[in-house]
């Protein structure tokens, strides 16, 4: 039997496993014991009993431990008590803060050469030795990279060029920013940032009239865009006066003459960035680097109504944020020269451009995406990234994708044994891509990122607890969660590295406190712990450009910012989100109800892809606008005798009725009220998203527009219901 666990290396491994698990729980004597061994001080005349052959097979055994004990996967050392995440503030009304540091003040920066955005990619290009910096690729090619001295070099031409072209080195100098994810969109920040300027990012899908309120808000007489298309759409709006300050276009992609002669006849001067490159390199001005309290970037975050708000961010502001993320993690996944990130995520928005800033910081690489979404699997494989900011979004549709190709009940009960096998090594601290369940299981779904992933971070929206632990143990990797939002500049709380719980936003990050607020109308009390999420510390921004009102809504006088969340702290200290303060209304029956929270859970249903919850003051119960998942909902419905194309399920009246009753039983099982529990769904084919207007570019449902594009469908789930 020792032979052939010799020989089998699967097996072996197995072996090992089995005894490290005996290891782990008893103590020596008990060791003894249980193996049918004697006492320690028999050990003498009993080894003398032994024969050759059962002498040679323990000392096999002794071999095998050895090699182990040698070679056994470390845990993971956290860099403080996780019982015990964040303290409270004396004298600041029950705000906590991190334990992490050490320090009673919050942290402003963590690298005296790096408090803006300029030092910090200065400190990059110095760590790196001119190393490679921004990464791209065309169809089915490597990627090329253009290095950071080529990157500081274009940034200084362009900004000269910029300077050549009427534009000002200061802070009220604003320049607009309209491009996917590319190189083109690094360098355009950099040269803003090289000559004190402001960066104002406009969005793909903010539609024509919030990019005409964002130009006409922030003066912005410059707009750098990526491709002719956009450049006509901003031309457009000149020729019908309601851009009049708009003079400069400059197109990262060619164009074709008449393009400029267009612009010309409206009074806009359109050129390449090239020959702006080229001008600026003609006209050198001196950098005319910007401070510390100088904003950075005016971020305008789309909401849900009205115009968008423009978020002034400074170059304090963005530094602290991440040089919180940096004390956090400072002491198990420090960044490196050798990290590659993979860039998809807008950046338009400032999580993306945060988890960019800490790569720049330390002399890493930054490789974009193609451009499409679909094709971001063969990105990575051809990149492989140690870094991957997401979105909760696409990790579940990993897990779904994962799970519907395990199509039997053998695989799928296979596919949850060795996820469980690898979340008990999570919880004892080890994080590890080489165990035997990785070589059987996992290591197909690790290739598909590219094989070299060592972090994800995930923010912006809800992470599911399920999504998340099984991910944890299939991709082998650390994964973090955060929680904020632009006005504390992206994260103001992130998971402590070793507490891989789920269910909570981690600890206050160490250059924020956090303190709740009571929520009278939805009785949340900060005495019992619970209350609306405020944050404050010099990751807090100055306030919206131009909208007072708006400012003093989210600024108090104290400067606490108020963000529309309802958290709870939870013994560890850290914090869980459990409601939100918006979009709450009232049934007929005077209940009140949090419909993104009833959102959380449903869709965590298998076949359910998008849901929408809506309730009227009117009516007594809830009715819901469900979008089934095209990939796993045929296969879901097919084991519950349901048939038929995708089409034809979303009619089906067995299937809505199957979501329906699923949906509900997950209400329960979260202990959703009867009031919060929808009465009646309709199957609609078609997901919400960004370009059909139902969705903010940071995904989140737009409550009006969806309210308004299934009225006659709501109606009806009303009418029927009654």
């Amino acid at each position: 039997m020792l032979t052939f666990f010799l020989v089998s290396g699967g097996s072996l491994w197995l072996l090992v496993e089995l005894v490290l698990s005996l290891l782990e729980k008893m103590q020596t004597q008990e060791i003894l014991r249980t193996l049918r061994l004697p006492e320690l001080g028999d050990l003498g005349q009993f080894f003398r009993s032994l024969s050759a052959t059962t002498l040679v097979s323990m000392g096999a055994l002794a071999a095998i431990l050895a090699y182990w004990f040698t070679h056994r996967p470390k845990a993971l050392q956290p860099p403080c008590n996780l019982l015990m995440q964040s303290e409270e503030v004396e004298e600041s009304g029950r705000a906590r803060r991190s334990v992490i540091g050490g320090s009673p003040h919050l942290l402003t920066h963590y690298y005296d050469d790096a408090r803006t955005m300029y030092q910090v990619f200065r400190r990059g290009l110095s760590i790196s030795g001119n190393g490679p910096c921004l990464g791209f690729r065309k169809p089915k090619q490597p990627y090329q990279w253009l290095s950071y001295q080529e990157v500081a070099d274009r940034a200084e031409f362009l900004g000269s060029g910029l300077l050549q072209h009427n534009c000002k080195a200061c802070t009220d100098q604003f320049i607009g920013v309209f491009a996917q994810n590319r190189p083109e969109w690094i360098i355009a920040e950099l040269a803003c940032y090289t000559y004190s300027m402001v960066v104002v990012p406009l969005y793909d899908t903010l539609g024509p009239g919030a990019i005409r309120y964002i130009i006409n808000t922030a003066d912005i007489s410059t707009v750098i865009v990526d491709k002719p298309q956009k450049a006509m759409l901003l031309l457009e709006h000149v020729e019908r006066k309601e851009t009049p300050g708009l003079k400069l276009i400059i197109l990262m992609d060619p164009f074709e003459e008449d393009l400029k002669e267009r612009g010309q006849k409206c009074g806009v001067v359109v050129k390449s960035m090239q020959a702006m490159e080229d001008c600026g390199q003609e006209n050198h001005h001196v950098p005319v680097p910007p401070q510390p309290d100088d904003l950075s970037i005016v971020c305008f975050t789309s909401g849900t109504t009205g115009n968008p708000k423009g978020a002034m961010l400074t170059h304090g502001n963005v530094v602290a944020d991440f040089s919180g993320f940096l004390k956090v993690t400072e002491k198990v996944i420090f960044p490196r020269q050798d990290d590659v990130l993979i860039s998809f995520l807008p950046l338009a928005h400032m999580f993306e451009r945060v988890i960019q800033s800490v790569v720049y910081c330390h002399g890493g690489r930054v490789g974009f995406f193609q451009g499409d979404i679909r094709l971001l699997s063969d990105d990575m494989q051809a990149l492989h990234p140690t870094i991957f900011p997401v979105v909760p979004r696409l990790l579940n549709r990993m897990y779904d994708k994962i799970f519907s190709q395990a199509n039997t009940p053998l695989k799928r009960w296979l596919l949850e044994f060795a996820a469980k096998r690898k979340q008990a090594e999570i919880r004892s601290g080890i994080i590890r891509n080489d165990s035997i369940w990785d070589e059987l299981f996992f290591n197909k779904i690790q290739a598909s990122l590219g094989g070299c992933v060592r972090m994800i971070v995930t923010g912006a929206a809800p992470a599911s607890p399920a999504v998340l632990g099984f991910l944890r143990a299939a991709l082998g990797c650390q994964v973090y969660e955060g929680y904020g939002q632009t006005e504390c500049t992206a994260g103001c709380t992130f998971t402590t590295p070793g507490d891989w719980t789920s269910g909570h936003v981690g600890a206050p990050l160490p250059c924020n406190h956090i303190k709740l607020v009571d929520v009278e109308e939805l009785n949340y009390w900060a005495c019992k712990g619970e209350g609306e999420i405020c944050v404050r510390g010099p990751n807090v921004f100055k306030g919206y450009l131009k909208d007072q009102d708006r400012t003093n809504e989210a600024l108090d006088s104290d400067g606490w910012l108020h963000t529309g969340d309802i958290g709870k702290w939870l013994p560890a200290g850290t914090l869980k989100i459990i409601d939100r303060k918006k979009h709450i209304f009232k049934l007929a029956q005077g209940e009140y109800v949090a419909p993104e929270k009833i959102e959380n859970i449903y869709i965590r249903s298998q076949p359910v892809a998008q849901v929408y919850v809506h309730g009227d003051s009117l009516k007594a119960f809830l009715v819901g606008i469900v979008v089934p998942d095209p990939e796993v909902m045929p296969s879901w419905a097919q084991k519950r005798g349901i048939g038929g194309t995708y089409a034809e399920l979303c009619t089906s009246k067995d299937l809505k009725k199957a979501i329906l009753e699923d949906m509900v039983r997950l209400g329960k099982e979260s202990g959703l009220h009867s009031f919060e529990q929808v009465k009646a769904i309709h199957i609609h084919s078609d997901m919400f998203s960004v370009q059909n207007g139902l969705l903010t570019p940071t995904l989140k449902a737009k409550r009006p527009e969806l309210r308004e594009y299934f009225k006659k469908q709501i109606e009806e789930l009303y009418s029927i219901s009654m």
